[in-house]
């Protein structure tokens, strides 16, 4: 459990801020409680507080993590999403209202046992991965509810799973995610990650637990730094803040950015 306190220390995912709350779009998180910190990042609701005129086209950017989704006023409609190697985007209507679990990376898989190449690059019905907990869900929650009492409610039932679970975090597999978050993602996975696996074993080891390649992960975990940082347009032109996380030119930088969040840096942190 101190192994994944320490993940979460070290990494913070993020998705895109809704700019478009005077349009009746809210996005809003809450923290975990305590006792399921180490394995959820957080709780998310994207809602409509009045119709909107035209269908909203929601981007998702690559940030590293598996969520879990549903929509409390139709709770049958339940979803995973795991590990993107690239930014999503999909129109979700005109009224909407769905609230999310964000799990840390490797939390998932050890909590459940899934094996997160399993779920890489896609989204669906939770039923199929988790029968179970797509059934709580289906019976637990109905449009009355507040975001803050389902969180409530979701904080209860993680804490429950994990109790009953016997977590044991392979400890080469956590010294290498330490490792590539201390560099910000700016690394080399063959001689950076070289301690003690070949590296077959450490692409299946992080294709069970991250759901791609180290070399893969690492790229969005560099991503997600650069938007915790929020450069400047003048840092990014003058200071060429891309060289500081290991791009050796602008081309590439704005190429690969594109690739996991849609647009350019520019247009990203305007």
């Amino acid at each position: 459990m101190k192994k994944l306190q320490t993940i979460r220390n070290y990494y913070k995912p993020i998705q895109p801020t809704i700019k478009d709350e005077d349009k009746g779009i809210v996005y809003k998180e809450i923290i975990p409680k305590k006792e399921v910190a180490s394995f959820i990042y957080c709780f998310w609701q994207l809602k409509t507080y009045k119709t909107l005129n035209e269908p909203f086209m929601y981007r998702v950017v690559s940030d590293g993590c598996i969520d879990i989704f549903f929509n409390p006023n139709n709770p049958t409609e339940n979803f995973i999403m795991g590990f993107c190697r690239k930014f999503t985007e999909f129109p979700i209507g005109n009224a909407f209202n769905y609230i999310g679990i964000r799990f840390l990376p490797a939390a998932f898989p050890l909590l459940f046992n899934v094996n997160a190449q399993s779920l890489s690059n896609q989204d669906q019905e939770l039923k199929q991965v988790l029968p179970s907990f797509s059934n709580w869900i289906e019976t637990k929650f109905d449009a009355s509810q507040s975001f803050e009492d389902i969180v409530a409610a979701l904080n209860k039932q993680v804490k429950k799973i994990i109790e009953k679970q016997s977590i044991d975090l392979d400890l080469r597999f956590y010294n290498y995610l330490v490792l590539i978050f201390k560099n910000k993602g700016y690394l080399n996975a063959r001689s950076d990650l070289n301690k003690g696996l070949s590296p077959r074993q450490m692409r299946r080891i992080f294709n069970f637990y991250i759901g791609t390649t180290p070399k893969a992960f690492s790229n969005v975990v560099r991503f997600q730094y650069i938007l915790n940082a929020k450069p400047a347009k003048q840092s990014l032109k003058e200071n060429k803040f891309y060289f500081d996380v290991g791009f050796f030119d602008q081309a590439h930088f704005i190429k690969q950015f594109k690739t996991f969040y849609g647009v350019t840096p520019t247009e990203a942190f305007r």
